[in-house]
């Protein structure tokens, strides 16, 4: 909604919710989910975050002999480990479209990653500048290495129905190291064991952390997922307010992540251990795509260029070159 001018009438009737007159907790929240409008004044504040990662079986990892990779080099080879020993694809994920497919999942951090160092380079790929397909190569070459390596096995992601239900259900099968896909998918998993005879049978420790597509490790990519704000204009102010205020606290806010299994937007990653790993990436690889710019059709871009590549639809250089234009 942010930046869209068709929107301007919803924002008109949102509440500044950073008013100290309202004594709301805005502290508890991670800084780089506070989005300031032009105004300084926050009119949404994160109560669900976001974020692009991979499942990881512990048990297999310890049965095997093998460490859960944090460099892009002990991926690769520990991808290579799980092959030796008779695993088709140490990664999955869903791979049958472009919306929200494995592909973009891992692209899409990286790509954030390139833009958020280079403003230049942000403001030709938010406005669709061909010229901007450039800063895609490295994750775009980072996807084909997965795939092309067998780190990936695409006919066997291929197999996946949907990108959630089954995403999760497959994971539970229990043979799958490394399981690709965001956190909104995560947040289905704690009423899904029971809803899987092999995991119920043979339940193993797992946890969601970052993908290390680098040499330094993987990205904390920190996004809103819901958001509230309050009409200014309605019946009952004082006690929205007054829920606001009793919302926007480390207690509940946690609380209410738990139950729903989604990423707190408090600095408190470690109470769930889920998603305790995201709460180890520094602040140097943690990366809040709202707060630097990046807009929607920007992402639609590295989503349709990744899923294209991945699936050997266009080339590298081809998917570059169309950048602006991938629909």
């Amino acid at each position: 909604m942010i930046g869209n001018r068709k929107y301007d009438a919803v924002f008109a009737h949102m509440e500044d919710l950073s008013d100290p007159a309202l004594k709301l907790n805005l502290g508890c929240i991670r800084s780089g989910l506070i989005n300031r409008d032009a105004e300084n004044r926050v009119l949404m504040v994160p109560v669900f975050s976001r974020t692009y990662g991979m499942l990881v079986n512990y048990d297999l990892f310890e049965k095997e002999g093998l460490s859960v990779p944090t460099t892009w080099d002990e991926l690769t080879a520990v991808c290579a480990a799980f092959k030796e020993k008779g695993y088709a694809s140490p990664m999955m994920g869903y791979s049958q479209k472009a919306s929200s497919c494995l592909m973009y999942t891992v692209a899409y951090p990286m790509f954030a990653a390139t833009l958020a160092d280079n403003p230049d380079a942000l403001a030709k790929a938010n406005a669709l500048d061909p010229a901007a397909g450039e800063y895609m190569r490295p994750a775009l070459e980072a996807v084909k290495q997965l795939i092309d390596s067998g780190c990936v096995g695409l006919s066997e992601c291929d197999k996946i129905g949907d990108n959630y239900t089954k995403v999760i259900l497959r994971f539970f099968e229990g043979d799958v190291p490394m399981m690709i896909c965001a956190g909104d998918t995560v947040s289905g998993t704690k009423k899904r064991e029971s809803q899987s005879e092999a995991f119920t049978n043979a339940p193993f420790a797992y946890a969601f952390t970052p993908i290390p597509s680098t040499a330094e490790g993987g990205y904390f990519i920190d996004s809103p997922s819901v958001e509230f704000s309050v009409n200014k204009d309605c019946d009952n102010l004082e006690m929205t307010n007054e829920f606001m205020r009793f919302l926007i606290s480390k207690k509940e806010l946690n609380q209410m992540a738990s139950v729903k299994r989604l990423v707190t937007p408090t600095a408190d990653l470690s109470f769930d251990t889920v998603y305790a790993p995201f709460g180890k990436v520094p602040a140097s690889r943690t990366i809040s795509p709202e707060m630097i710019g990046i807009t929607d059709p920007l992402t639609v871009q590295i989503r349709n260029a990744a899923f294209k590549v991945g699936k050997g639809e266009l080339t590298i250089d081809q998917a570059v070159g169309m950048y602006g234009s991938l629909e």
